[in-house]
């Protein structure tokens, strides 16, 4: 005869079915939720890597929480509308030299390769006789040859013109979430450690404070550098006369970001001074790109291990296949996921060898 406290056997149909139902309800959640990610990762992403940033600004603030959230808001805001209003007005200063170039473009010439570019090792030969080719070419010729690529040039700007809407419309939740989290980082951070703990213990607290150490350290190495990287750029894009220097600034900040470099944007820019003449701005252009593409061997991993103490190679892993995998938001995403799980295997590691020793 069972004991009236002896434990009741557990309903496994019951059990299924509350399970089930709690998953139902988390799917249907995400579901509902799903237009609000890009800008809550954004938002998050943004204010863990400049809490720090807003702490300063709230003690010197004498402790005013209300004013620190507001300066950080604007200094979001100017962050994203400064570079778009400079891009703007480089393009409307410029409309006479674009014009001009639109009408010039149906009868350009391209002058013969000079004698250098045969000397070139390996493909020297063949990048000769292809700018002969070229230069061969009557201007109708030519055009035939771009009229395609322009054609897909058009239709992609097209439709990121056509995205531009709902661009904007996900810069405004990221600046209302970051400004609620902003308010209420503590209690949020407060919740997620204890979540953290309720699933993995002290493991999963250490997991949450790893994230944020990756964030801040991706922030302040890969963001920095970048910054960094593109201001020089565009100091020696500006002194050597070359168009749009405010435009292509913003090309290789984007480019420095995605781990590419500056050096695309400053070789063409080299390349049109050489065409036009201007052989000692090219060649100093050239000698300025090559330090400023450098400044990042040495500058990222300072800075990098300076907001987290990873290994530099998972970092670059997680940057350049986050943006593969998840676009732009992903150079912060791979290196948190890398790090979390790299952590998590490693003391994994450490307590199986603990126990064998035991």
């Amino acid at each position: 005869m069972e004991s009236p406290h002896s434990p009741s056997p557990p309903n496994l149909p019951r059990t299924v079915f509350g399970v089930l139902f709690i998953g139902g309800f988390m799917a249907a959640s995400f579901w509902i939720l799903r237009p609000f990610l890009p800008a809550a990762v954004w938002a998050v992403t943004i204010v863990v890597a400049t809490w720090p940033l807003m702490e300063r600004a709230q003690r010197f603030l004498r402790g005013s929480r209300a004013l620190a959230v507001l300066v950080m808001v604007l200094l979001l805001l100017v962050a994203f509308f400064l570079p778009l209003l400079v891009a703007i007005d480089s393009v409307i200063s410029h409309a006479d030299l674009i014009a001009s170039w639109s009408k010039s473009a149906v009868s350009v010439t391209i002058p013969p390769p000079p004698e250098w570019v045969a000397g070139i090792p390996l493909a020297g030969q063949r990048l000769k006789e292809g700018w002969q080719q070229f230069a061969a070419s009557a201007p109708e010729e030519l055009a035939g040859w771009i009229a395609p690529y322009q054609q897909v040039a058009s239709r992609w700007i097209l439709q990121q013109l056509g995205g531009a809407g709902v661009r904007v419309i996900e810069f405004i939740l990221t600046v209302i979430i970051a400004t609620i989290l902003f308010a209420t980082g503590e209690n949020a951070g407060d919740w997620i450690s204890r979540f953290a703990a309720r699933l993995a213990g002290e493991a999963g607290v250490n997991a949450v404070r790893l994230a944020g150490q990756a964030i801040r350290g991706v922030a302040l190495g890969v963001v920095v550098t970048a910054l960094v990287q593109s201001v020089l750029s565009g100091a020696g894009l500006a002194v050597a006369g070359v168009p749009f220097p405010a435009l292509l600034t913003g090309i290789v900040f984007i480019l420095c970001l995605a781990q590419i470099g500056p050096l695309p944007v400053l070789l063409i820019a080299v390349g049109w001074l050489y065409w036009n003449g201007q052989t000692g701005w090219a060649i100093g252009l050239l000698v300025w790109s090559i330090l400023v593409d450098r400044l990042n061997h040495f500058l990222m991993p300072v800075l990098i291990r300076r907001g987290a103490n990873l290994p530099l190679l998972l970092v670059f892993a997680g940057v350049i296949g986050g943006l593969l995998a998840f676009g732009l938001i992903g150079i912060f995403i791979g290196p948190v996921v890398l790090a979390v799980s790299y952590r998590l295997l490693e003391a994994w590691v450490d307590d199986t060898q603990a126990g064998a020793a035991t």
